[in-house]
């Protein structure tokens, strides 16, 4: 029998762009945006799938795609529940490694205006299960996600 657990976190990164709130939002609308800025570090370097990716962005659209990274299958499967222009997405993912949910997470990205841009706040909380992902998973989901943070400023610049 497997043994199940379950590590519960919460992670808040706060970043602010030189940019207005209309320009960092339209960043995350479309999937050439997305793919322009998203991939960063090892994941660039992984193998993609061949097979369907989805980015359909609005109210309970997916947004799906998948790699192979070092020989593990790995696999993405977001739904977008609530979307306000310019201001802010509430969207849950899960992610699977060979077909075995390993995570699952709700993110909150907001976008405010401020005097020198858009100030993101990006908080996710996140189940990560049955010790797929290892112990440091939160760490590691908040470091890839600064990372994918990193390649918006880029990006943007």
């Amino acid at each position: 029998m497997t043994e199940r657990s379950v590590i519960h976190d919460t992670f808040v990164i706060e970043r602010t762009y030189p940019a207005s709130p209309s320009r960092v939002f339209a960043a995350f609308a479309s999937r050439e945006a997305k793919d322009a800025w998203g991939d960063t570090g090892d994941i660039a370097e992984a193998q993609p799938i061949t097979g369907p990716a989805e980015f359909d962005f609005r109210v309970g659209g997916h947004e799906r795609f998948g790699n192979v990274y070092q020989g593990v299958r790995l696999t993405y499967d977001a739904i977008y529940y609530d979307i306000v222009a310019d201001q802010r997405l509430v969207y849950s993912y899960e992610m699977y490694a060979d077909g075995v949910r390993f995570s699952v997470s709700v993110a909150t990205i907001e976008f405010v205006e401020t005097d020198d841009g858009t100030t993101l706040t990006w908080t996710e909380q996140g189940a990560y299960l049955d010790g797929v992902d290892g112990p440091d998973a939160p760490r590691l989901r908040e470091g890839g996600t600064s990372e994918m943070l990193d390649g918006l400023a880029k990006y943007l610049a």
